[in-house]
């Protein structure tokens, strides 16, 4: 079933070159990946891999110390959460 016209079902997400660091503690890294509008995403790794900050920045949470979070195109890193639309389950 498709979704009324006007209502959104998806959006691209775009991380580029995304770094996190606390200090001397980097805990995200130069993370580069395209997320298709529609998709179902999981990010799996070990425990202080990353994944949470990760998910901290682009639901906006946390801010990149370097790099950009991409919503359908538009650069949203500077955005706070609210201004984002975005629904993420942690």
């Amino acid at each position: 079933m498709a979704a009324p016209e006007g209502i959104r079902t998806g959006a691209e997400v775009r991380l580029q070159d995304l770094t996190k660091t606390f200090g001397a503690v980097v805990a995200v890294a130069d993370v580069s990946l395209t997320i298709a509008a529609g998709s179902f995403f999981t990010l799996l790794g070990p425990s202080g891999s990353g994944k949470t900050t990760t998910l901290m920045m682009v639901a906006g949470f946390v801010y990149p110390t370097r790099g950009e979070v991409f919503v359908d195109g538009a650069p949203v890193a500077g955005l706070p959460p609210q201004k984002r639309d975005l629904g993420m389950v942690f």
